[in-house]
């Protein structure tokens, strides 16, 4: 069965007057039907960039200088940026971490929907609106006529949230890109916002990419992990298997400062040392720096390795881990 989404060696570079800024780097995967993936990762690790590159929203000076991006068997990287219009939103859908990047704060929430409707689809503005009356509900909105008329300082922030959620969800498209959205809200609409986020996607099928520094987020939603650092994808799997036994050092040690694994009145284990800047990224293992288990052989390239149900580029991973 071919994937929703496959990811070819996809390298996304930033043409700076300081040199070239690779924020991603050679990535590599696929996300199928129903499947929801979630991409972690510290900032500036290439997460953000590696969504905007599949949806063709990365401005100059940046640009996908290789790789491919199969959607749906369709090579996203050579269609027309006229073509890409007609697929954004409609196919590809993105929730951003901030909903007022989403939302025009001089126009109704009934507008707004009613444009996006009618961008991709040639219906009434009466059957545009209750497409997005039909959305809102779905979302949890309560009483979405009346809410259709409401301007976005006029919802909570865990509401205009559900907005935008209810905006990527219009057309039915067979992806979902949502990165970091829920960040910004307290832990209750979060939990919230997760739950009808997992519900709806298998409600209408739909993949799902979810983008987060938040590994707790990923193991209540995720059905698959990757782990980014430097632009790279250094361990992906199962997000039961990759959080419960990493096999990656850099995976290890994110799991380590996160409060919640460590014993109460114990100070937390932070990694050691800064993520190397993309416009001068170290030979070999971009992680060695920062990595107990470094070794001299570290100064060349990792390949990629497959174990058990682990994909991971390292020369000294936790191998009993996988086990």
């Amino acid at each position: 069965m071919t994937p929703v989404l496959e990811v070819k060696n996809l390298s996304t570079h930033f043409m700076t007057r300081r040199g070239i800024l690779k924020a991603v780097d050679d990535v590599s995967f696929t996300v199928g039907q129903r499947e929801i993936v979630g991409l972690v990762g510290e900032s500036g690790s290439g997460k953000s960039i590696t969504g905007f590159s599949i949806l063709g929203l990365v401005d100059p000076p940046g640009r996908v200088v290789s790789g491919q991006i199969l959607f749906n068997g369709e090579d996203l990287l050579t269609k027309s940026p006229t073509a890409m219009r007609a697929i954004r939103g409609k196919r590809i859908a993105m929730i951003f971490q901030d909903p007022m990047m989403t939302l025009n704060p001089v126009l109704s929430v009934a507008t707004q929907m009613i444009e996006t409707v009618q961008a991709h689809d040639r219906v009434s503005r009466a059957e545009a609106r209750a497409r997005s009356r039909d959305a809102l509900g779905l979302v949890g909105i309560p009483s979405p006529e009346e809410r259709l008329d409401s301007y976005p300082h006029q919802f909570s922030g865990g509401m205009r949230q559900r907005v935008a959620i209810a905006i990527a969800l219009l057309h039915r498209p067979d992806l979902i890109i949502a990165d970091e959205p829920t960040t910004a809200l307290d832990v209750t609409i979060q939990s919230q916002i997760l739950f009808e986020i997992k519900r709806l996607a298998g409600e209408f099928g739909m993949a799902l990419i979810w983008i987060s520094h938040d590994l707790g987020v990923v193991a209540a939603l995720a059905d698959r992990i990757m782990v980014m650092y430097a632009g790279r994808i250094v361990e992906a799997g199962q997000v039961d298997g990759v959080l419960t036994t990493p096999v990656h050092p850099y995976t290890s040690g994110l799991l380590s400062a996160v409060p919640a694994a460590v014993p109460r009145g114990e100070p937390l284990r932070p990694i050691p040392g800064f993520a190397p800047s993309p416009l001068s990224r170290p030979s070999g293992c971009a992680f060695r720096d920062r990595c107990a288990r470094a070794t001299d052989i570290c100064a060349t390239e990792p390949m990629l390795e497959i174990a058990a149900d682990r994909e991971f580029r390292c020369f000294h991973p936790h191998l009993w881990s996988a086990a």
